[in-house]
Order: C-alpha cells, then structure tokens, then sequence
C-alpha cells in the first residue's frame, strides 16, 4: 500500500512499507521506481524474509511522487533533503541505507549531509558518478531534450523510448538532474558508515565502485554479473545486500 508524506518545501512523496524488523531505507535509480528497482526483482521480499521492514519511496520527479516543473522545487540536494524529512517522518533514528544507480547517490549525498545509517549498500556506482555531478546528467539532459538529435543518437533514442514507456515527465527528470552536487574526496573521507559497493562486473556507467571504496574509509566493493542495466534483478545483487546488512 502507497503512503505520501510532505516533503520540506511540501511536495508530495509516496513510499511503500513492508516487513517488521529493522528499517532499511531503499533508493531507487534514474527513470525508475521503487517498484522497478526493489520490488519487482525480488529485493524488497528477500530484505522482508531477512527480518527487515522495507520502506522505499519513489523519488521526487519518479513514480507516484510529485514531479514539479518549478525550478524552486528543485534546489541542490533536493533529493537527500527528501530522504531526512521522510526519515524524521516516520522518526527513525536507527536504520540502514541502500540505493541503486541515482538512489545511491543520494544515499551518499544524504550521508555528506548528516545522516548516519547504521549500514549502507550503493548499488551500480562508482567514483566518477559520486565525485562528478556534471557529465552523466549532462548527457541524461541531451538525450531528454534531444532523443535521436543528441550527441549519442542511441542513447537519446532509448533514454526517451525509457521515459515514454514509463509515464515520466521530462520536465521533471531535468530538474531531478539540475539538482546535482558533486562530492569531493574530503567529503568522502569522512564517511565512515560501513558500506558495501556493489555493481555489475560490466558496469562502467559510473566509473570504478574499487577506487570509491578505496576514498571510503570502511568500505568494499563486490562486483556481480551483469550491466548497469541488468544487475540490479541479479540475484547476486540481491544476496551481496541482504548477507551485507544482516551480518
């Protein structure tokens, strides 16, 4: 069942709860949902089984959440700043943190800002991803505007054919980009939450989950089968999370 909180500045944000047990945070990727990424490909039922309770909100611009156009709504760090309020929503002081893709960033960003999960999973994310705000948002932003005209005409092409198939709005999805920080590696060093880095072994979408680990100071890299695409419904995937945050 879909619950809506309001957000800082009173945008609407839907999350999904299941399980009891332990909180464990899940954010999902660029032109997804919580039910793209978590549900579908079994990870929220495992986490459940594990003894965790699941609460998985579709990210501000994604999903059921609201999609603003209005570039106030979309401030830097928009997303983390979401992430804090629905955690002192539901008043959870204790708890664990997994993002893929867009939702491990922000689950990075969110850490930078103050939170401190018990345990952190990022999953398909490297260290350009992280670090450097501006390339892969700027070609997300050509393929949107542009689909077959941008740089990478295929990249344009299936981006768009993504956002159509799933009911995005692209104005949306611009602000979701324009709200980008980087993170520095003085940033990074002071995120001592233990975390598992996980990504498919042909994922190199987001540059090298090994040198993100190695500017964290308690942090691992795994790699799986699969691509930036396909790793997220590997099983291995979802068996490197669950093992990670029940240890």
């Amino acid at each position: 069942m879909t619950e809506y909180f309001n957000s800082f500045d009173g945008q609407r944000i839907a999350f999904q709860r299941l399980g009891a047990g332990r909180p464990v945070l899940l954010l999902h990727g660029f032109i997804a949902t919580a039910r793209l990424n978590w549900f579908e490909p079994g990870i929220a039922g495992a986490l459940t089984q594990a003894g965790f309770e699941v609460i998985a909100p579709d990210l501000r611009g994604h999903g059921e959440s609201a999609a603003p156009h209005d570039a106030a709504f979309w401030p830097g760090d928009v997303l983390a700043r979401d992430q804090a309020a629905l955690v002192a929503h539901l008043g959870l002081t204790d708890y664990d943190l997994v993002g893929y893709s867009l939702g491990a960033r922000t689950a990075v960003r969110f850490m930078v800002g103050g939170a401190r999960p018990r345990r952190c999973a990022l999953g398909g994310m490297g260290d350009s991803g992280i670090m450097e705000a501006g390339a892969r948002a700027a070609m997300f932003e050509d393929s949107i505007r542009n689909g077959e005209n941008a740089r990478d005409p295929r990249a344009g092409k299936y981006i768009q054919a993504r956002v159509k198939a799933g009911g995005f709005d692209p104005q949306a999805l611009l602000g979701v980009l324009s709200s980008f920080v980087p993170t520095t590696a003085e940033d990074l060093a002071r995120l001592d939450v233990p975390t598992l880095i996980v990504c498919g072994e042909n994922d190199a979408d987001n540059g090298s989950p090994e040198k993100l680990a190695m500017a964290m100071p308690n942090a691992k890299a795994v790699r799986v089968p699969g691509d930036h695409l396909t790793a997220v419904a590997e099983p291995a995937l979802c068996k490197a999370i669950v093992e990670f945050l029940s240890a």
